[in-house]
């Protein structure tokens, strides 16, 4: 690495995101944020929290019960190829893994965490943590600290930056190039103004996945 090259590397922020692989909003967010590294000086590191132990004990509507129930699955797996293989396994698998369910739309979790686990070339073994509750101590101390920062009236995802953290932004289809540096420098300012807490309006459009991603 050359002197200069050093020199720019040092003065990269930090950044880190949370996700739940099954949302569809997160995967949204977690395409911006892969735009802002290629037009800001970010390094995003990639870390889960889990709607499933979002919603324990909410009385939700049976197709979201059943939903949250087998979203244990996907990011139970995630943690497991994390302890046993690294941190550097964790961007990968949810890349692998999200195509599978978001641009091909696929709800069959079993199938589609076999395949992703091949992909990134790791264990098909590790797809047997999806049905086990053994990693869930990691898996609930990685969600609450994103919830530490940005309470607990929330989902994901959760980006945190130089000591402030905010849920979001949802936004629809992600934005590329200087465009996503913008919304990175409007995010990162009014998430840092003392006092403030919200700023949203109503969703008219769901997520529209660009297959490029």
């Amino acid at each position: 690495m050359s002197p200069t090259s050093h020199s720019v590397d040092s003065a990269r922020t930090p950044v880190e995101m949370w996700f739940d692989p099954v949302c569809p909003w997160a995967w949204m967010t977690s395409r911006w944020l892969m735009a802002v590294e290629e037009v800001r000086p970010v390094d995003v590191t990639w870390s889960v929290m889990s709607l499933s132990v979002l919603n324990e004990g909410r009385d939700l509507p049976a197709d979201y019960r059943a939903l949250m129930d087998a979203a244990w699955a996907p990011v139970r797996v995630i943690m497991a190829a994390r302890a046993a293989h690294g941190d550097g396994v964790v961007k990968p698998l949810y890349d692998a893994l999200g195509e599978r369910i978001h641009h091909q739309q696929r709800k069959d979790y079993d199938a589609v965490m076999a395949e992703a686990l091949a992909e990134v070339g790791l264990p098909a073994d590790l797809a047997a943590a999806g049905s086990s509750d053994a990693g869930d101590e990691a898996l609930r101390a990685s969600h609450q600290r994103a919830i530490d920062l940005v309470g607990d009236d929330v989902g994901t995802p959760v980006i945190a930056v130089e000591g402030v953290a905010f849920f979001g932004p949802v936004v629809s289809p992600s934005p590329r190039g200087e465009a996503a540096g913008r919304l990175w420098d409007g995010c990162v300012l009014v998430a840092g103004t003392d006092g403030f807490f919200e700023l949203k309006r109503t969703r008219t459009r769901g997520p529209i996945f660009d297959q490029e991603d």
